[in-house]
């Protein structure tokens, strides 16, 4: 009985092989409304004025605060097993580049 509820609750996921690869990016852009949270990712290339976005996220603030949570207790569980992660200082990104958020 307790074997047939579990399988109830489990979500099936599936991986599209077009997905499987992954979209690289080293920017996040992460604006928000009373109702959801949009994040951009993009690929910024040295010495490139300009850059595009790669996938845009669009989350509520409850998933949002979520994602948030699972990304901090997955980086405490990388840096617990490789040693803390180096946050090199970056050049700053200038305040006007990237969209701004409307909802």
């Amino acid at each position: 009985m307790a074997e047939d509820k579990n399988k109830e609750n489990q979500l099936n996921i599936e991986l599209d092989e077009s997905i499987a690869d992954g979209t690289y990016a080293n920017l996040a852009i992460i604006n928000h409304s009373v109702s959801e949270f949009v994040v951009d990712f993009v690929n910024v290339m040295p010495g490139t004025p300009k850059a595009k976005v790669k996938s845009r996220i669009i989350l509520t603030p409850q998933h949002a605060k979520r994602l948030a949570k699972a990304l901090a207790e997955n980086i405490n569980r990388f840096e617990n097993a490789h040693g803390e992660i180096k946050d090199y200082e970056q050049p700053p990104i200038p305040m006007n580049f990237g969209p701004t958020g409307q909802a």
